[in-house]
């Protein structure tokens, strides 16, 4: 009943102030996808070439969004087809080569392609997460400027940037929800590279195309945590809104506090509000069913795993 009252409320909170005329154009059945990567080596429950881990897709979907994965290793006329006919993206987090994998060679095309329609005005968001984060300053900036930071199990309270909370992503968190981030270690970072603030101020695309909402440090070194795109509906966090109400291994960095979660629900329910603002549709029904989640089984992978479950992929 509580998480009803908050989906119920959060939503609510998202749409108040929106005119009445924009409301109504909105689009109240958002199909979201999610790109799936190489299977990680040591998974010893792999099976076929790819995977996407299933708290993704129940973050998205407790906000209202329903799910289809971008397999990789398909066509270019394939994912522009797609394209088309979803409503956004989220870069998930993951272990792959953001140089030369296939999940690279995939958001580069739907990166490509998100830019050209928001061009145009066709409203096409992308969320990144901790390597989706990471991918993206690498599609914007043509570089790798990632460096090596003490940050591969720890939960850390975001340090805002001067007007981070009147940004497009926060504006409409509730103040007990940015307090909570901001004075709280409820952030899960897993991640052994980040964006320095030293090498995000010298590569000037990067400083030209995204803004610094928050940064966080090791002790050592200043990284960006969240960043947005000044004329894009592009949006990426370093850390993992999606771990605390949906992955449960006992391990440091994890939190499952009410503020951690409250906290993972209003991000889901920005990028899903993002995502209705795209009218992008399958050809008919059928279609679209043919590509949802819901024709694939998750895989339990045990109480021990960073990832409770995964849906693999041919």
């Amino acid at each position: 009943m509580y998480y009803q009252v908050l989906v119920l409320a959060v939503f609510a909170a998202f749409l108040c102030g929106f005119p009445a005329s924009f409301a109504r154009s909105l689009n109240d059945r958002p199909i979201i996808g999610i790109l799936a990567q190489e299977n990680l080596e040591d998974d010893p429950e792999a099976q076929g070439s790819s995977y996407i881990a299933a708290s993704y897709v129940k973050h998205l979907e407790s906000a209202g969004a329903r799910v289809v994965p971008i397999h990789i290793n398909r066509t270019e006329e394939e994912y522009e087809k797609l394209f088309n006919a979803i409503n956004g993206l989220l870069l998930p987090g993951g272990d792959v080569d953001i140089d030369k994998s296939q999940f690279t060679r995939v958001a580069k095309i739907f990166y490509e392609l998100a830019v050209k329609a928001n061009d145009v005005s066709d409203y096409f968001p992308i969320w990144g997460t901790c390597q989706g984060f990471q991918q993206l300053t690498v599609l914007t900036s043509n570089k790798n400027l990632l460096t090596l930071t003490d940050t591969k199990a720890v939960a850390l309270p975001l340090t805002f940037s001067p007007g981070a909370q009147k940004s497009r992503l926060f504006k409409k968190f509730p103040k007990d929800v940015l307090q909570s981030l901001s004075e709280e270690n409820i952030t899960s970072n897993f991640h052994s590279w980040s964006l320095s603030m030293q090498n995000y101020s010298s590569n000037a695309k990067l400083k030209r195309f995204y803004r610094v909402l928050t940064t966080n440090t090791d002790g050592k070194k200043e990284f960006i945590s969240t960043m947005e795109a000044y004329q894009y509906p592009f949006y990426a966090v370093q850390w993992h809104p999606e771990k605390s109400p949906f992955e449960w291994i006992e391990k440091d960095g994890m939190v499952h506090t009410l503020s951690a979660i409250k906290a993972a629900f209003y991000t889901a329910h920005f990028f899903v509000s993002e995502a209705m603002k795209n009218h992008h549709r399958f050809s008919s029904q059928s279609e679209e069913e043919k590509y949802l989640i819901y024709n694939y089984q998750p895989v339990f992978k045990g109480m021990n795993s960073i990832f409770l479950q995964n849906y693999y992929f041919d």
